[in-house]
């Protein structure tokens, strides 16, 4: 009996060192699509957050309170019941907690427009690397990489680079698929264009910049403000070498889109003016349309 109560207690201990990676919540916003039963919808719904939640993405460890916040928010545009097919966008986030403190950080956020899928109400959603023929699962399997790769890029320099190669894999795989999003070229700022930026070399300071900013940046910063905000400050010096190697990359500009009222907080009013004036350079000449923002920086 004993030994049989360790074998169970084992058990449960490896399980939880082996939690699922992402802790999803799922919205179906479905407001433009009339005359429909909410069957449908309500499936999708639910088998999308399990496929995100119960789905084990990687071969890392994770407990469950560290499993990775995010958000996977649809709208959905046109519904055929004929052919079951479905349109619309996808908001997709990733939030990570700050140390030493209560507060939660977004590490990446972004707009899919390129959402489109079949599905029927009693279809089982199901990823297989190893044949890529569902482009709803390829779509949730790419972000699910993505999210994780860039969140581990976090936690240690570039930490992630094995993980967001499996996101590169499904946009390889995924192109002969025929749908929008996967294609090189066609969009700046698809599916493809995303995680190949990510990769490329010369936007190595891209990547350097999510450990400096938040591993030794915001997670120290309710012991030392002064030195988080220098080391922040010397993220914005990468993201503005990044903009500088890959000027057409998208990416500074969605970093500074989806961190905006963040890095407005940690300076406007805080260091040198010097300081300041540097930081507002660099944003207003990555993303000038948010610029009523970045002059609270001067004040």
């Amino acid at each position: 009996m004993k030994k049989l109560l360790f074998v169970l207690l084992l058990t449960a201990f490896a399980s939880g060192l082996r939690a699922q990676e992402l802790n999803a919540k799922v919205s179906i916003n479905r407001q433009q699509v009339s005359n429909t039963k909410s069957g449908v919808f309500d499936a999708l719904q639910d088998k999308i957050t399990r496929l995100l939640n119960e789905s084990a993405w990687t071969e890392f460890k994770y407990r469950d309170f560290e499993r990775i916040q995010c958000t996977f928010n649809f709208t959905i545009d046109t519904y055929s019941e004929t052919d079951n097919s479905f349109t619309g966008s996808l908001i997709v986030a990733g939030i990570r907690p700050v140390f030493n403190s209560s507060y939660t950080t977004t590490v990446f956020s972004m707009t899919d427009k390129d959402v489109a899928f079949n599905f029927q109400e009693f279809d089982q959603l199901e990823w297989r690397p190893e044949q890529v023929d569902n482009n709803l699962t390829a779509m949730l399997a790419y972000w699910a990489y993505l999210l994780i790769g860039m969140d581990l890029d976090s936690m240690s320099p570039m930490g992630g680079t094995s993980v967001l190669q499996m996101a590169q894999n499904v946009c390889t795989n995924a192109e002969m698929m025929g749908f929008k999003g996967w294609k090189a070229f066609d969009d700046t700022k698809n599916r493809y264009a995303i995680i190949n930026d990510y990769l490329d070399g010369s936007m190595e300071p891209f990547r350097q910049l999510q450990y400096i900013y938040y591993r030794t940046g915001l997670d120290h910063m309710a012991e030392n403000t002064e030195n988080s905000r220098a080391a922040i400050a010397e993220a914005i010096r990468l993201l503005k070498e990044s903009h500088e190697n890959k000027s057409l990359s998208m990416l500074p500009q969605i970093f500074t889109d989806y961190k905006r009222d963040e890095i407005v907080s940690i300076f406007s009013g805080q260091g040198t003016s010097k300081e300041r004036e540097e930081i507002y350079d660099i944003l207003f000449r990555i993303n000038p349309s948010q610029n009523n923002y970045w002059e609270k920086i001067k004040q």
